[in-house]
């Protein structure tokens, strides 16, 4: 305080303009005193810094482009709000109207516009499907385990987590579609099951008969793609992952999805392929089901069972992946690949269940909108007899690359068809049947019906007929001259000979003896429904049939007599009904010749087989009957016969009318017939048929003794037939000379025809 006297220091202003220079003191014993402050030291300036020019434009650039997109982005912000506000608001109310116009689930499981007809073979077991199967009801819990995740595994593995679609699965099929050069919507859809089933659903569109042509057209409609599909779908979607549970939307899409080969839905496929229900299908079974999704028809088990087991492979290695199956279960089931039923297996059956199928009323089989039962005749066991005796035989006496065709038939004696081979080839359903569509000249399988008429009319199989030269003049047409397919003449020989050698002259002689007019009405009785040829060479086949009526007529000689129409359905019934629509329409009708007469012809058939010219058709342990026939140029062949069990008809001739080279129709015919009645009648005891061995006669001493009038000349009352229909004669054969035998070994065995 010394110094002060207690005074504040006076106030001293700031120095603005910077203090003079210090004098330079010293303390009397050199340096400063101890109090005194070391002065401060001066801060040099720091020299401003040249700013660089491109650093500079290179900020001013920088921040005109922050500039403009700030700018852009307020704008988009401002509009892309509102869009996506106005998107969100069409989108909810969208997804709401779908939401309302959606039904309960139990609607929505059926959505055939037509029913099924299955049909059941003479033991009751299914061998065959018309239209699209629907199996009933199967909900989503019921089915088995392993379907329900092979679905989800194979078609959606996110289907539990989203909410209708799937951005990310989107992204992807786009990816994939641009990658293999196709359009970004073409291919890979990446649709959700919900999305799929909405697709399923025709996003709520009916089916419209009047706006498409059939159901198949509306279906087809459905399935297309497009922008505009593909943003209907996702209010759809949305409105039914709100509406229903995810159960519910496998429920639908279980039973909607089609499946293959006809079948409609899991349940349907499960009993079509396994002939078990969707519940009780294995792990391998449920892959191949699923693998179905794809691709139905290319990947059904019928069609290729290889392809289909190699896509369920694929599926099994998806449920593995995502956890559905252990390592050792996944190896069990590529082990032991699924197996296909009996039924599936075997797809016989197929002429026949179409023969059927127009046999019976159209509003309950092709048109039916309920789901029919059909009951029908068919044997499985002959059937595959038959297919494997027409297959065995071409493979081995057909050149390979033969186009030539072939029928089977097999029934009983009441008509009742246990057998159908309408071509060589299995074919599609609606395919050409030959056993029943073919129209064909019967050639000399068509003379039993005149030795019916004559044996009706009290002639016996001994009785004479005259084997000669023959010319008819026929008004407007001149003279028609038939002959033998050997162009040789054998005298007066006996009705027996003559049939089983298959003589034409004595035919034509025969026909003219009973008249034409009886002979035409026994042949149309016994089931022959064409017209039949007006003139003389009716006695030669040049009227045309199918097989089955050729068939079923021989039926009405092995019951006696008697009429029958060829049948298959015994009755049809809807599903879950037990009370029959329609029972069998078929079987033994009218009497057309008397009992007599049918097994007196049954012994001339005998012969045919035993030394005539069916020979290649005996069997080796019991008795047959049966008739060969060839058309002009061997276009057509034929052999028909019977058993004491079961009658047979085989045809062979191509599609074209090309003629056969080589064969007659005791060639392969009767090779083909003899091997179908091997192998139907295995495990069948022998039995013989009923026929009256007429006794012998002594050879006519003049023509005057022979059973035939003189066949009249140019009566005008019918044309002689065109070229193209003279059955197996020819005309303007060698005449004999004068001296030439008349009356020849009338009972012996001649080595004569061969058709």
């Amino acid at each position: 305080m010394s110094g002060s006297n207690g005074r504040r220091p006076p106030l001293v202003a700031d120095r603005r303009y910077g203090a003079p220079a210090a004098k330079k003191t010293t303390s009397k014993g050199g340096g400063g005193g101890r109090g005194a402050k070391p002065p401060p030291k001066s801060t040099p300036r720091r020299r401003p810094r040249k700013r660089d020019p491109l650093s500079a434009a290179v900020a001013w650039v920088l921040g005109l482009i922050w500039g403009i997109v700030m700018f852009f982005w307020r704008i988009l912000w401002g509009v892309g709000w509102r869009i996506a506000a106005v998107v969100g608001l069409v989108l909810g109310l969208s997804a709401y109207y779908f939401y309302s116009q959606l039904p309960e689930v139990t609607q929505l499981v059926d959505g055939r516009a037509r029913g099924s007809v299955t049909m059941l073979d003479r033991e009751g077991k299914v061998f065959a499907w018309r239209g699209e199967t629907y199996g009933g009801l199967v909900t989503s819990d019921k089915v088995s385990e392993h379907l329900r995740e092979a679905v989800v595994a194979t078609e959606d593995r996110r289907f539990y987590r989203h909410f209708g679609i799937s951005p990310r699965g989107i992204a992807s099929a786009v990816r994939i579609n641009l990658a293999e050069g196709r359009g970004p919507l073409e291919g890979n859809g990446g649709s959700t099951i919900t999305q799929q089933v909405a697709k399923l659903l025709c996003l709520g569109v009916q089916y419209d008969p009047q706006q498409w042509k059939s159901e198949a057209d509306y279906e087809a409609d459905c399935r297309r793609g497009g922008i505009w599909r593909k943003v209907k779908e996702v209010p759809f979607s949305l409105a039914m992952e709100a509406k229903y549970t995810k159960a519910e939307i496998l429920t639908i899409y279980f039973n909607r999805a089609y499946l293959g080969a006809g079948a409609r839905g899991f349940e349907a496929a499960a009993q079509r392929y396994f002939g078990k229900s969707a519940s009780q299908v294995n792990a391998a079974e449920a892959a191949m089901l699923a693998g179905l999704l794809k691709a139905p028809s290319y990947y059904a088990p019928t069609a290729n069972l290889q392809r289909a087991r190699d896509r369920a492979n694929v599926i099994i290695g998806l449920m593995e992946e995502q956890g559905y199956l252990t390592r050792a279960e996944a190896e069990q089931a590529r082990r032991n690949p699924a197996q296909l039923s009996e039924a599936a297996q075997s797809r016989s059956g197929g002429f026949f269940a179409d023969w059927v199928m127009e046999s019976g009323p159209a509003f309950l089989t092709r048109d039916t909108t309920e789901d029919v039962i059909i009951r029908t005749t068919l044997d499985q066991r002959l059937q595959k007899a038959a297919e494997g005796a027409l297959a065995d035989v071409f493979k081995s006496k057909v050149s390979e690359g033969s186009k030539a065709q072939a029928a089977v038939v097999v029934m009983s004696a009441d008509g009742a068809v246990r057998a159908m081979v309408g071509g060589r080839k299995l074919e599609a359903a609606g395919s050409f049947n030959r056993a029943t569509q073919a129209l064909r000249q019967t050639g000399s399988a068509f003379k039993p019906f005149i030795y019916a008429a004559a044996m009706d009319l009290g002639y016996s199989p001994a009785d004479f007929v005259d084997d000669s030269p023959l010319t008819v003049m026929v008004k407007g047409s001149g003279p028609w001259t038939p002959a033998n397919y050997d162009r040789k003449f054998r005298g007066i020989v006996t009705l027996t000979a003559a049939l089983k050698q298959s003589l034409n002259i004595p035919a034509v002689r025969i026909t003219e003896a009973v008249g034409r007019d009886k002979v035409r009405q026994v042949a149309s009785e016994f089931g022959i429904q064409s017209n039949l040829a007006a003139g003389p060479a009716l006695a030669l086949g040049v009227s045309e049939a199918t097989l089955i009526e050729m068939t079923g007529a021989y039926a009405g000689i092995l019951n006696g007599g008697s009429a029958v129409k060829p049948y298959g359905l015994v009755e049809l019934r809807l599903q879950g009904e037990e009370t029959p629509l329609i029972g069998q329409e078929g079987g033994i009708g009218e009497r057309v010749i008397s009992e007599q007469a049918a097994q007196l012809l049954t012994y001339m058939m005998t012969e045919v087989i035993n030394s005539g010219t069916g020979t290649r058709a005996r069997l080796p342990d019991r008795e047959a009957a049966g008739k060969t026939g060839t058309t002009q140029a061997a276009r057509d062949a034929w052999f028909v016969g019977f058993t004491a069990d079961y009658v047979a008809g085989v045809w062979m001739g191509y599609d074209d009318n090309t003629p056969l080279k080589g064969v007659t129709g005791g060639g392969l015919p009767a090779e083909i017939w003899r091997e179908v009645m091997v192998r139907v009648h295995e495990g069948v005891p022998p039995a013989p048929l009923r026929k009256i061995v007429p006794e012998p006669r002594l050879p006519p001493q003049s023509t005057a003794e022979v059973r035939t009038e003189p066949v009249p000349q140019d009566t005008g009352d019918w044309q002689a037939a065109r070229p193209r229909d003279t059955g197996d004669w020819q005309a303007a054969p060698r005449q004999p000379s004068a001296g030439e035998q008349i009356v020849r070994d009338v009972l012996g065995i001649f080595g004569g025809g061969r058709n």
